[in-house]
């Protein structure tokens, strides 16, 4: 999933640019480990050479490697989740929760997406399995408002 994520958000931002439309990438360690890298130059260098690869450069904002569940949570997300329910009921296996309290409108893994308006308005939470590319309708839809 992660690979096909990265790639996708790079082809979301090439088929609405950049003047009324923004991804913002919040790398996360907080499920199992999978964001490698200490720092943005390690986690770009991973994305350029091993996942996805192939000289792959990210052509969204990305953000240095922050917590998005449990008591060190990123602001951004404390609001994210203020404004969106969980994206789906199933619960989060307890071999990879590595935080507490664990809460009902936690981050379920990586990849979760948040859909905000130009005003600043949350529109909708998506799950982690939902890819990128599958928030084109929604994202033409709020861009012509």
């Amino acid at each position: 999933m992660t690979n096909e994520s990265y790639t996708n958000c790079n082809q979301l931002v090439d088929k609405f640019g950049t003047e009324e439309f923004a991804i913002l990438g919040f790398p996360c360690a907080q499920f199992i480990n999978q964001e490698p890298g200490s720092n943005e130059e390690e986690i770009l260098h991973c994305l350029k050479y091993v996942r996805p690869g192939n000289n792959f450069e990210p052509n969204f904002m990305l953000f240095e490697k922050s917590d998005v569940n449990g008591p060190t949570t990123n602001s951004v997300f404390t609001w994210l989740k203020s404004g969106c329910g969980p994206s789906s009921p199933t619960l989060i296996p307890s071999a990879y929760i590595s935080w507490t309290p664990v809460m009902y409108n936690d981050i379920e893994w990586n990849f979760a997406k948040f859909l905000v308006s130009k005003t600043g308005e949350l529109v909708r939470r998506y799950s982690p399995e939902t890819f990128p590319q599958f928030l084109s309708g929604d994202i033409a839809e709020l861009i012509s408002q």
